[in-house]
Order: C-alpha cells, then structure tokens, then sequence
C-alpha cells in the first residue's frame, strides 16, 4: 500500500485528481468506479476544471458507481446518480449511456444487484476504484458485520444513517430504508484502488483500517490484501500513524 499525505483537503483532492486524470490519459477507454458523498467532492471539480481547459477527455470513459438508495430515481437530488451528473458527469464529454449506477427503482432486490454484478462483468472490471472511508470504516454501503459481503448486494440502512439523513428529506419517512452496494469482491477485483481521507475525526478508523486486523468488523480493512492500494489523506487523518 502506498501512503501520500497531503497538507489538506484542497491538497488531498488535487492529488487524489491528478491519480484519476493519469489512469485516463494513459488508457482512454478505461473503467472508473466511482463513490459519492463530500470527501470526492474537491476531487471531481479539479477533473471538471481540467476537462475545461483541455487536458482531459473522458468520451471513451465508462464509469461504474459504488451504491445507490433503493427506492429513489436518479432525477431525486438525493440519490447518487442526480449526485455525480452534478458534480462530474453533465461538466465533461463523458457519454451518459457509459454511465452507470445500481438501478434504484428496481424493487426485486436480485434482480437489481445481477443487472449490475453483470454490467461490472461486461465493461471488463473496474481499472480504478475511487473509494471514501467511513468512521465505522464501511466502504459503498459494505456495513461493520460478520462476513465480507462479495458482490452487488441489497443492504438495510442502519438507525444511525437512516437519521443522519433524515434533514435531506422532508420527513424521516421519507429516508430510503434500503440500498443497492457493490461488495468487498467488486471493489477487490479492481485493478486499482484509491481511498481519499480526511479530518481528524477520520484518524482513529484510518489506523485501524491500514494498521490493524483485517475483519469484517472493519469493511475497509480488506483492503490491506490487495496488491495495488493509494491511500491519500491529509495530515489529520493520518496524525494517528
């Protein structure tokens, strides 16, 4: 695994860009898995900025997203897909049938997590994993638990996260109960994988993902076996090491 710290935030996004912006320079054609939620957020606006000035061209780009709430469509401004056409995909030439996330709206679970375990399979896998790290060390929506979930998979929402996103909603009703998730297997089998850190709150599960066991208890921790690992976080997540 290999560890580069960065001074902050800003510095952790351009570096985390500059990784994803080599991968697609070096193979135009290749496969992006891509996360959500604020920690990517700095990362995808340097890519739109340096697609704007003509350094990048993503029209032979496919992306593959982590996870998507079931239950919302993609035109909802709190699913994953309304997420990146907002910061990503409607800002570069990226073609939007190459883009892809878990079907939301399809309510048989199986059915929604093989359509997307088989688009995986025939875009070729994934060439790079852009990955988050949560504070109970969850990956896409791969929850502490007693076995490494493998594949695409329907996950029931903790209390704990159905109430952190209830001030997205207008009544907690509202919050999707349920989410579509790529597994620990998907997110292995990428050829690449970059985790962007940061804060200090994330210090402490950042030093038991990279440092201690591996476990289910820990998602992320699974990440210590694989060959080809970018860990980049600012000095605050990284004070603990």
């Amino acid at each position: 695994m290999q560890i580069i710290k960065a001074k902050d935030y800003a510095h952790m996004s351009l570096m985390a860009a500059n990784v994803i912006a080599a991968q697609v320079s070096s193979k135009p054609n290749c496969v992006l898995g891509l996360a959500t939620g604020s920690t990517p957020i700095g990362t995808y606006e340097n890519l739109v900025n340096w697609y704007n000035q003509g350094n990048l061209d993503f029209s032979q780009v496919t992306t593959v997203n982590l996870d998507e709430y079931k239950g919302l469509s993609g035109e909802h401004d709190q699913s994953y897909r309304y997420f990146m056409n907002t910061h990503l995909f409607n800002h570069v030439n990226i073609r939007p049938e190459c883009t892809h996330v878990p079907d939301g709206l399809e309510p048989d679970s199986d059915k929604a997590c093989a359509d997307y375990n088989k688009i995986i399979e025939e875009v070729g896998g994934i060439d790079l994993q852009l990955l988050g790290l949560g504070h109970n060390g969850h990956i896409g929506f791969n929850e502490p638990s007693d076995a490494f979930d493998k594949v695409t998979h329907c996950v029931d929402l903790t209390e704990s996260t159905i109430n952190a996103n209830a001030r997205f909603f207008e009544t907690i009703d509202d919050v999707p109960k349920q989410a579509y998730t790529m597994g620990i297997q998907n997110i292995m089998f990428a050829k690449k994988i970059v985790v962007v850190v940061s804060d200090k709150d994330k210090a402490e599960i950042v030093k038991k993902a990279f440092f201690g066991p591996v476990t289910p208890q820990v998602p992320a921790s699974a990440l210590q076996l694989h060959p080809n690992v970018v860990l980049i976080a600012d000095e605050d997540a990284l004070s603990l090491i």
